[in-house]
């Protein structure tokens, strides 16, 4: 299992994540689904990140992803 690393991950690294995210949770149809509905629909993520998302900070949040993680996903 892979901890969550606090710092910048590059670009690349972080479509890769996401795609494999998507992937391993959703199934590679329903990723794809996923991928067309987010590039069509508007998304302001500073205004969702700032109604739907407490106001932890990154090693708060990395704590509580890695937290998850050891719950919820089997290595």
């Amino acid at each position: 299992m892979q901890n969550w690393k606090v710092g910048m991950m590059t670009e690349a690294e972080i479509r890769m994540q996401g795609m494999e995210l998507l992937v391993n949770h959703l199934g590679l149809v329903e990723a794809e689904r996923f991928m067309v509905l987010a590039s069509r629909e508007r998304f302001n993520y500073t205004e969702w990140r700032q109604k739907f998302l407490p106001d932890y900070s990154l090693e708060e949040l990395a704590s509580k992803a890695n937290e998850y993680a050891k719950r919820h996903i089997s290595s």
